[in-house]
């Protein structure tokens, strides 16, 4: 049966459906890709759709964007289980959609949700399909297609980002519930008390479908009351909204977005801001070992010798939550957390590493210097291996000026430390004892001193 043979989704049905646009003109928000002149309205106007994957968050609309494009371009529908379907559903797709071109001259849309599910087999099976405009494909994914769809199935799409909803346009897709008596509460006694309103959007966090849901069960709860009519209060609101879930997947972009916040939030010198996305990812689920890594991380990388204690709280740290496990080990992450972010900052360890490798990769087969080199029998001694070589320690302040670089890279400069906390005392000792190579005045940052120097 065509998914479009219904006029109207059942009564029964949840009203998130119910309320499901059906032309543009209908759909609230996405205005850059449903406007006047934007990809997906030309493509209701010339009745031609290509493949696409619509990438945005929950409740945005991209499943009811799938079904327009569907039904303004008269377009055979198939939706595709990307958790239930295989390869073999893909090609009885593609000869479904052969037959709807043959006997009825009429293109066909395959809509699957959730694209990211696919195996790399899946995607792969779609191919010459959408190559071959067989059928066009329309994904659909929360998650950043370009690190869970294969590089060659999105090549052969437009990928459409969708954006979160505002408290507005959330607010406008409640109205429109309450008011339509066709498909939604309009034909019924319902008074939503403002701040019930208010709290409902809040909670949608930018998603129509959770708003919507909110909406119906907090209806339903008025009307258990008994009192005639449906009166919605705050209270009621509160009950059905429960608790506000977390945006984050653990799998997906947010991932990323958010432990980018928290490492750039301590190196920014922002404890607040930190424990707030320390707090955030823990309130979503996040694997503790996985902050404790990246806190160490954060340590070396952009603390560094500025204060060494960075890295020795954040090992501690990580192995503290080891130890204890949740709930207790979110007390030794915040304090790492607040430390790094309040300590000095230093990124001259990575940068020094980063330009060594780099130059060991061109530097071929370097030739170590002779005094350096190991001896292990008296016939290499014999050879002049290792002789030169002055031992420090036989030196006042355990120090002797010679050649440690090979000669090939005699003046490179890999570690230029920083002005900043402990470093500034290592800066301070490498120039007396290195003279030149080392010396010269705090670097100035904007025309003033290094900040912290």
């Amino acid at each position: 049966m065509d998914l479009f043979d219904q006029t109207s989704p059942s009564v029964t049905a949840p009203l998130a459906t119910r309320m499901r646009p059906r032309t543009l003109d209908e759909f609230v928000g996405q205005v850059h890709l449903v406007g006047p002149g934007s990809l997906l309205r030309s493509a209701v106007e010339t009745g031609r759709v290509g493949s696409l994957v619509l990438y945005g968050p929950a409740g945005t609309g991209k499943s009811t964007l799938a079904r327009i494009l569907a039904r303004a371009t008269s377009c055979h529908f198939i939706e595709f289980s990307a958790t239930a379907s295989g390869v073999k559903e893909i090609r009885d797709s593609a000869e479904e959609a052969r037959n709807q071109r043959r006997l009825y001259d009429r293109g066909t849309i395959v809509f699957c949700d959730e694209i990211h599910r696919l195996n790399k087999g899946q995607q792969d099976a779609f191919l010459p399909y959408v190559e071959n405009g067989v059928f066009a494909l329309i994904g659909a994914t929360t998650e950043n297609p370009y690190f869970e769809v294969n590089a060659p199935l999105l090549s052969r799409c437009t990928v459409v980002r969708l954006e979160p909803l505002t408290d507005e346009q959330i607010d406008t897709i409640v109205e429109g519930a309450l008011s339509d008596a066709e498909r939604g509460l309009g034909g019924l006694d319902v008074e939503l008390a403002p701040d019930a309103r208010a709290l409902i959007v809040d909670a949608a966090a930018g998603d129509a479908r959770r708003a919507l849901s909110a909406l119906e069960q907090s209806a339903m709860l008025a009307a258990a009351s008994g009192e005639g009519r449906i009166a919605v209060s705050r209270e009621l609101a509160g009950r059905a909204v429960q608790q506000r879930l977390v945006l984050y997947d653990k799998a997906g972009q947010a991932h990323y977005d958010v432990i980018s916040a928290f490492i750039k939030s301590i190196r920014g010198s922002d404890p607040d801001a930190a424990v707030f996305w320390l707090a955030y990812m823990l309130e979503a689920g996040e694997n503790p070992r996985f902050i404790a890594r990246r806190l160490v991380i954060a340590a070396a990388e952009d603390i560094g010798n500025a204060d060494p204690m960075g890295l020795v709280l954040a090992t501690a740290a990580a192995q503290a939550v080891e130890l204890v496990g949740l709930p207790e080990g979110q007390i030794p992450l915040a304090q790492a957390t607040i430390y790094l972010a309040c300590a000095e900052k230093s990124n001259r360890a990575n940068e020094a590493i980063g330009a060594a490798r780099e130059a060991a990769r061109e530097a071929g087969r370097p030739e170590v210097p002779t005094h350096l080199m190991d001896i292990r029998h008296a016939d290499q001694q014999r050879a002049g291996l290792g002789v030169g070589y002055q031992y420090p320690h036989g030196s006042p302040g355990a120090f002797v000026e010679q050649q440690y670089l090979p000669e090939t890279q005699r003046d490179a400069r890999f570690y230029h430390p920083s002005f900043r906390g402990r470093e500034r005392r290592m800066a301070e000792r490498l120039a007396r004892l290195w003279g030149d190579r080392f010396g010269g005045p705090p670097p100035t940052v904007e025309g003033g001193t290094d900040p912290g120097g």
